[in-house]
């Protein structure tokens, strides 16, 4: 086992995450294609492996183990694959979908899921195109997104994905605390509500916050809106 294995291993079991010899080679192998492709184009600004192991792979794997998403999972902007991939390589039975509105993304991720023997679906759309899709409309247990809008703007774009009973998983940082209250509207109109948040630090101290979206009615027909005017007239 390589060092960068044995560090992820013992990292993910300080907090209570079982991760087997198999997993944790696929995990290494999804680094090395991140820092390779990373050369190429634009991926993600942390590109160190304790930078990946940590900010990346623990974080995901982390609202992992508190949302318990099961079945179907479409992970929202996915962009370099976090949290969706990490999901997947946890829990190999979740059903994925990987939406992003850059192909070259896409590119890398169907690379990843090629080498790491990953079955997903990807879309190459814009989350409001892709929420007014019949094929993806409601179609999913779980909507998932990391670090890609404010809490309001983003629930306008991944609660159209969820069917009704399931959940949206937002992964957020400290400003959780003060976009929620500003999105409870906005998610009441699209037909959820907010279950639980919960917060945790990752090795380091930076603080993340995991708010779990109940979907208890379906979305009106009216949203998702243009991509435009969901951001300069947020819900």
């Amino acid at each position: 086992m390589t060092p960068f294995q044995e560090q992820l291993r013992a990292l993910f079991a300080a907090h209570q995450i079982a991760v087997t010899a198999e997993q944790a080679a696929a995990f290494e192998q999804y680094a090395r294609l991140l820092q390779e492709w990373n050369e190429r184009m634009n991926l993600t600004a942390i590109t160190d492996d304790e930078g990946i192991l940590v900010k990346h792979f623990l974080d995901s794997a982390l609202a992992l183990r508190l949302a318990r998403p099961a079945g179907s999972v479409i992970d929202v902007g996915t962009g370099a694959g976090f949290p969706g991939v990490v999901w997947k390589l946890l829990c190999p039975d979740l059903r994925l979908t990987l939406l992003d509105s850059l192909q070259k993304r896409l590119t890398f991720l169907e690379t990843v899921c090629a080498a790491l023997g990953i079955e997903a679906a990807l879309v190459h759309a814009r989350a409001e195109d892709g929420g007014r899709d019949p094929a993806l409309r409601e179609r999913f247990d779980c909507a998932t997104a990391r670090a890609v809008a404010g809490m309001n703007v983003l629930s306008e774009y991944c609660l159209p994905f969820v069917r009704t009973g399931g959940v949206f998983a937002a992964l957020k940082g400290p400003q959780m605390e003060e976009e929620l209250p500003l999105a409870r509207k906005a998610i009441s109109v699209l037909g959820g509500r907010v279950e639980r948040v919960e917060t945790y630090a990752l090795p380091g101290g930076d603080r993340r916050a995991l708010a779990l979206v109940r979907k208890s009615r379906p979305t009106p027909k009216a949203y998702p809106r243009q991509g435009g005017k969901i951001k300069k007239s947020p819900l």
